[in-house]
């Protein structure tokens, strides 16, 4: 684990980090990728599938960026468009309509900015996100493995349990966007990490997150079985959950409360 925050936002960013589609094919078995939002396209920011997870079906839901220059283009560098959460939101209610968990995998600097998303209804995309995520009848799990920025993670990250990888990040914004706002000079990039509270500890204090998953094996067999074993464990207890709705709530109301 890297010493400043500022590290651990470079090592979140690192090309050769596990992206979504690698925790679902190798945690996930009978996987059956999904398409389109049924209003405008397929965006490819967003992969959803359902799969079988040790049995159990489950919808899985994940942003994803790509290893190599080409995939990260045709994933537009894992900045979700309009549709790419539509159709998130798309496959989670017919997960609701069919009891299937849900489970997200979060890696995203943010949503897409781009003129575009923006007359396609990128706000009220993601705010529906927000809205219909909160009410949904089946458990959620969020995982963010990579980087957690802004609404386009929160989007995909309203669940029963948020966890996150050690060298992870989840802010309102990036460290070079806070430091242009703030002194017009985005190489104060590692003192804004500082004072941004991103990392998982951060984020685990403040309950944002309920666990901290070690990456010492991060990309090994042993990794993605741990994982699953987690995943499974979880989800089992969740669906004893006679109310989970108001434990939700619960959840997000107190996020900002410290724990002593």
């Amino acid at each position: 684990m890297s010493g400043t925050p500022y590290d651990r936002v470079k090592l979140a960013r690192d090309n050769k980090r596990p992206t979504g589609q690698d925790y679902i094919k190798n945690i996930f078995k009978n996987i059956i990728e999904l398409h389109g939002d049924r209003r405008y396209s397929d965006d490819k920011a967003i992969i959803g599938v359902i799969a079988r997870l040790d049995g159990t079906p489950v919808t899985v839901i994940a942003i994803e960026k790509g290893h190599t220059y080409k995939e990260r283009v045709e994933r537009n560098f894992g900045a979700p468009h309009p549709e790419g959460y539509r159709k998130a939101l798309r496959l989670m209610k017919q997960a609701e309509k069919f009891g299937r968990p849900i489970i997200c995998f979060v890696d995203t600097s943010g949503a897409c900015c781009g003129i575009g998303a923006e007359e396609r209804g990128q706000g009220q995309a993601i705010a529906e996100n927000l809205m219909e995520m909160s009410t949904l009848c089946v458990p959620v799990i969020s995982i963010l493995i990579g980087e957690g920025g802004s609404g386009g993670a929160l989007a995909l990250a309203v669940a029963d349990r948020v966890w996150m990888l050690q060298n992870a990040v989840y802010s309102v914004i990036s460290p070079e966007g806070c430091a242009s706002i703030l002194w017009k000079d985005s190489a104060k990039a590692d003192v804004a990490a500082e004072s941004l509270k991103l990392t998982a500890e951060d984020a685990k204090s403040l309950g944002v997150i309920d666990r901290i998953l070690s990456e010492s094996d991060i990309g090994s067999k042993e990794y993605y079985d741990r994982i699953r074993t987690l995943l499974t464990d979880e989800i089992t207890e969740l669906s004893k959950d006679p109310d989970l709705l108001q434990a939700r709530y619960d959840r997000f109301r107190k996020i900002g409360m410290r724990s002593n």
